[in-house]
């Protein structure tokens, strides 16, 4: 009896730690839960990390662990240490014949797979999930695996849209399919979740649905969605969702001409986005808003919206985006016939352009300045003191009081008093005629480099880098120069290398003669004991380096092993053979991995936060040049132009305004 109560008092002090210790890693793991529905996902994933540490034997416990630490580090960013821990969670699942978590596990690796542009494993990935939720019958999770293999194959048709010279809608053909499968999906998505009648997920489903439709050219059908999606953020009061909804209805009624309109949707995304103190989505909006301005031809409300657009990019440090705005703001003031402005912000937009490495820019600036310089009757010495008028404060420009009218703020000036000072600025500086010839040849000569971008069927800001591999010399019709080289020359070539090469032949040529004794000595050698412990050696350690190639359950981090929970773990020695369903994404997997050795394309350039990613105005100015060129009167002589003269908008995204 004194025996067994002292094994009592032994055994009570090792459960008390037991349970302690399993206490600690719960306790860790929730309080990094809590953090993360907080939003704060670096503390969240140090409490995770911290419960790892500790380690449980609680194998659902560890599974839960694993899949939060792998989200949390997915919204940091930190996209390397996100999959090592879903595939913790994938190994772990599977090891326990978790079916569900496996599932799950295979979606969030989607999720990452194509955050890292590995698109074909990340919808294998994906279908996986597919695959398990339709097997066990789970609606949701089959919901969500549909609405996941929708965004890899949006994302994958966008990367690959990125790099076409194309007009809107006219996609190549593997792009139209890679987005029209991702519209399928979609579709089926909300077709689910209407059943099950989740209106938050109806929302996103109609958002994707009319990015896909944008993409695909497909104006109609996408404002129909956004529509529906702006119905459902107005619902939940998702005031995120609202923005994104008025900006992507703004985006697809440009294409359909209907400018008036997209002008108010932009408006609505300013104001929403100063509400949510978003400042890079308030740069954008005004980017919008700016270049809407000019198609609608209200140069004097373009200009400041450029202005406050170039504010923003300055506070953000937004380099690309200042040369942009500083581009735009050339193009409006040259329509404003205002060409000292104009030839200030040409030197800002070349000094940037030099700054950030974009070559095309610098051409176009550098363009620009001459066509100005050459309107104003200025050299180059005179710059310096032209720009001294032009000391920037911020976005605006600080004039001195020695300036003539023409340096006058138009901001300042209420909209309904623009039309009596642009009267009036005519005045002063000569007849009105005079003012129109100056300003249309001016014009023309700022939109060249847009018809120029038409020509070469991509707009000069979107351009990539040229390839590395092309040549460095070309001729004026874009084909390498040939040199010229004497036949003779070949054959002497020709036949100094097979002197050469003919004994190197030789040496490699077998005899016919001593082929019989040669088999005759590897037979002995086959048959030697040498040769058997030479295979000897070879298989033991060959099955050595497979051993190392071998998955073990003891290799997850945060997992006890213990006597509760062996019984549900795959030991070393158990023999398991694969299925067919693993030989299938074996391959599907490997089948990528030749992309994987491809080199990646040229450096598109520096991103411009402030600026949209799909800038649809470069887009319009191909397409609108075209149609500009054919409505342009070709006259004999500059000085010929009159009143009637045909001239063009001044910018480089023209509109029609017929």
């Amino acid at each position: 009896m004194a025996h067994a109560a002292n094994g009592m008092d032994q055994e009570a002090p090792g459960k008390r730690l037991h349970s302690r210790v399993e206490a600690s890693c719960l306790d860790l793991a929730l309080e990094g839960e809590r953090l993360c529905k907080a939003g704060n996902f670096k503390e969240g994933a140090a409490y995770f990390e911290a419960a790892v540490q500790v380690g449980t034997e609680d194998l659902k416990t560890l599974s839960a662990i694993y899949s939060q630490l792998g989200n949390a580090y997915f919204y940091l960013k930190e996209y390397g240490k996100a999959l090592e821990f879903h595939r913790h969670d994938l190994t772990l699942a599977r090891t326990i014949g978790d079916r569900i978590g496996e599932g799950k596990a295979s979606g969030n690796l989607g999720n990452t797979l194509k955050v890292l542009a590995r698109y074909d494993e990340a919808v294998v990935c994906c279908q996986r999930h597919l695959d398990i939720s339709r097997e066990q019958e789970d609606k949701v999770g089959e919901a969500r695996a549909l609405y996941n293999i929708g965004n890899v194959f949006h994302a994958k048709g966008k990367q690959q849209s990125w790099g076409c010279n194309q007009d809107p809608g006219n996609l190549p053909p593997e792009v139209r399919e890679t987005l029209e499968k991702a519209a399928v999906f979609y579709e089926m998505n909300l077709s689910l979740v209407k059943e099950l009648g989740d209106r938050a997920a109806q929302g996103r489903a109609y958002g994707n649905l009319g990015n896909t439709h944008y993409l695909l050219g497909n104006f109609g059908e996408a404002i129909k969605f956004h529509r529906e999606r702006l119905s459902i953020a107005k619902e939940f009061g998702d005031k995120a969702a609202e923005r994104r909804a008025y900006s992507n209805l703004g985006n697809a009624l440009i294409f359909l001409g209907e400018f008036d309109t997209a002008t108010e949707y932009y408006r609505k995304t300013l104001q929403l986005s100063y509400q949510l103190k978003d400042q890079v989505m308030e740069a954008q909006a005004c980017y919008s808003l700016g270049n809407t301005y000019t198609l609608l031809q209200q140069y004097e409300r373009a200009v400041d919206y450029h202005l406050k657009h170039l504010t923003i990019a300055q506070q953000l440090t937004d380099r690309v985006g200042e040369g942009r705005a500083c581009w735009s703001l050339g193009n409006a003031y040259v329509a404003l016939g205002n060409h000292r402005r104009a030839l200030h912000y040409a030197r800002k937009h070349l000094e940037i352009s030099r700054e950030i490495g974009d070559h095309e820019g610098e051409q176009t600036a550098k363009m620009n300045m001459e066509e100005l310089m050459e309107t104003l009757d200025i050299s180059e010495a005179d710059l310096s003191s032209c720009g001294s008028e032009f000391e920037v404060q911020g976005a605006r420009p600080k004039f001195s009081k020695a300036s003539s009218m023409d340096s006058v703020e138009l901001w300042k000036y209420p909209p309904e008093k623009h039309g009596a000072y642009v009267a009036l600025l005519q005045g002063q500086n000569g007849s009105s005629q005079d003012l129109d010839d100056v300003s249309r040849r001016s014009r023309n000569r700022m939109s060249r480099p847009a018809r120029r971008k038409a020509a070469d069927g991509q707009p000069l800001d979107d351009q990539p880098w040229p390839d590395s591999r092309a040549s460095p010399v070309e001729s004026q019709d874009g084909a390498a120069p040939k040199l010229g080289r004497d036949p003779s020359d070949e054959d002497c070539f020709f036949d100094l290398l097979s002197k050469f090469q003919s004994s190197r032949m030789d040496d490699q040529r077998c005899r016919l003669d001593e082929q019989q004794n040669g088999a005759r000595d590897a037979c002995s050698l086959m048959t030697s004991p040498q040769t058997e412990e030479l295979f000897d050696l070879i298989a033991s350690s060959q099955s050595r380096r497979l051993d190392d190639q071998r998955v073990s359950v003891s290799n997850l981090p945060g997992l006890r092993i213990t006597h509760n929970n062996l019984g549900h773990l795959c030991v070393d020695g158990d023999p398991q053979e694969p299925g067919d369903d693993f030989f299938n994404m074996l391959i599907k997997c490997q089948s990528s991995r030749i992309n994987d050795q491809r080199c990646s394309p040229p450096d598109p350039g520096p991103r411009a936060p402030t600026v949209p990613d799909e800038d649809f105005f470069s887009l319009i100015q191909r397409v609108q040049a075209k149609r500009m060129d054919e409505q342009r009167v070709h006259l004999p002589s500059d000085e010929q132009d009159g009143p009637d003269s045909e001239h063009g908008t001044g910018i480089a995204v023209s509109g029609d305004s017929s």
